[in-house]
């Protein structure tokens, strides 16, 4: 690992200093003023950010969570993009006290996944409908090294099932080397991700006393290296709970505002992940900070007005509740039917080897409908990535709103080849209604195509996307 030096771009006195002068509460005036500021998608700077967090009146928070509905849906239209997890493994040299998968953590099943059993876990994924996963597990490979996740990612996508395959691999593993990021482009991955956990040093210190990640500089810098190496599709976000989350969400829009700067486009994914009970770890059972669910609301809806075209991702840790409403005020992206353990799809078992407690335990179909029934399409598709339409170049097209009459379309296609192939009874029931809601509300030459493409995949063409 080299040894990084200090970044420079992370101004944590600035930080506490806007929280300190909107401590007392927010302005109503400046206030609706940075919502109609947000309300033409042209983002927000961290100083409206930081009004933005002090909002705890009750008409303004509505007004807020009603700006943020607005704006999701202009520019994402009713789409609930899917994904899984794979975990490889749950071996990690780290030593972060809120994680079950801690060095020290001895009550712990240990495994990783050897490449026949990964394959297994693709199939299994496969078999229930996800077209793609995210790859992850603890920091720590086998002695094979790197090699080990080039070959995992080779063989997640030689996996074939009737008509089913993993066509898009996201990777959330330990920092790596500009080299290595390199390598890792070329095996074809879509987004690579990675967590900072908190942006406060002297908190990161005492979560991460031990292991590699417990040098600061050297995991907040990963995404320039990552970019550097032509990655351009990167995904960041804290882990609320650690410490003050209006500090966190000030330092990840300082972090946005980097990238921005050092490589002309932000991050392509923010991920708000809530820290949920982990076997083996007090800190876990209680968060030294915990989110309320109403903060937890308006962080997603903060972020969704701050950076609207960045797409936020929810896992299962949080409950089907929680879920539906983030969907109205900003998420884009969330995982169902997971697993948190290495191993979990293929043999279910009791997640005493996952990372942490789920709220979601339902089944992806079950997921798909409550999608559905909620008046949201979901989506498997994969199209923006194997068409080069990632980084700048997504950018280019999302903020004039070009990229809709892509993403409607094949949101839509690749919903039917879901509901054809693996789709109960019920769930069909349910996507179909929402298939012609939506199609009702798109303008004509986006319903052409939109039809054109799902009558081809009920004549049996798969992969159909533009």
């Amino acid at each position: 690992m080299t040894k990084t030096e200090r970044i420079t771009w992370l101004d944590e006195t600035r930080i506490e200093a806007e929280i300190a002068a909107t401590t007392a509460g927010a302005d109503r005036l400046r206030v609706r003023e940075i919502l109609d500021k947000a309300a033409t998608l042209g983002g927000l700077s961290e100083d409206d950010v930081a009004v933005l967090c002090a909002v705890t009146d009750p008409d303004l928070m509505a007004e807020l969570f009603h700006t943020a509905e607005k704006v999701k849906t202009e520019i994402y239209g009713p789409r609930i993009v899917l994904f899984a997890p794979l975990y490889f493994s749950n071996i990690c040299l780290n030593e972060c006290v809120y994680c079950a998968f801690r060095r020290s953590n001895t009550e712990l099943d240990r495994k990783i996944l050897t490449m026949e059993e990964i394959e297994a876990e693709t199939a299994a994924l496969i078999d229930q409908g996800h077209k793609r996963l995210l790859l992850i597990g603890g920091e720590a490979f086998p002695k094979t090294g790197f090699q080990y996740l080039v070959d995992a990612i080779e063989r997640i996508y030689s996996v074939k099932r009737g008509r089913g395959e993993i066509r898009r691999i996201n990777v959330n593993v330990a920092p790596l080397e500009t080299d290595e990021f390199r390598r890792l482009k070329e095996t074809g991955i879509g987004t690579y991700q990675l967590f900072q956990e908190t942006y406060n040093r002297k908190v990161y210190e005492a979560m991460h006393p031990s292991g590699a990640k417990a040098d600061f500089d050297w995991r907040v810098s990963v995404m320039d290296r990552a970019m550097a190496a032509g990655i351009d599709d990167v995904g960041i976000g804290p882990l609320f709970g650690l410490h003050d989350w209006r500090f966190e969400v000030l330092a990840t829009m300082q972090h946005i505002a980097h990238l921005e700067d050092a490589f002309g486009v932000g991050p392509h994914t923010l991920s708000v992940p809530r820290m949920e009970p982990a076997f083996g770890s007090d800190v876990s059972m209680a968060p030294p900070h915990a989110v309320s669910d109403t903060d937890f609301k308006k962080i997603i809806a903060i972020l969704r007005l701050a950076v609207p075209y960045t797409g936020i991702i929810l896992s299962t840790r949080e409950n089907p509740e929680m879920r539906r409403d983030a969907f109205r005020l900003g998420v884009s992206q969330i995982s169902g039917g997971s697993r948190t353990n290495p191993g979990g799809y293929a043999t279910p078992v009791e997640e005493q080897a996952a990372q942490f407690t789920r709220g979601d335990h339902r089944p992806l179909d079950e997921v798909v409908r409550d999608i559905a029934a909620s008046g949201c399409v979901p989506s498997f598709c994969t199209a923006c990535y194997r068409m080069g339409r990632t980084g700048a170049d997504f950018m280019d097209l999302a903020k004039p709103g070009l990229i809709r009459e892509m993403c409607g379309p094949n949101a839509l296609s690749s919903f039917m080849e879901y509901m054809i192939d693996y789709g109960s009874e019920d769930t069909c029931a349910a996507g179909e209604k929402a298939v012609a809601a939506e199609v009702a509300t798109m303008e004509p030459k986006i319903a052409r195509y939109s039809e054109t493409m799902m009558r081809k995949v009920r004549e049996g063409k798969r992969d159909v996307y533009r």
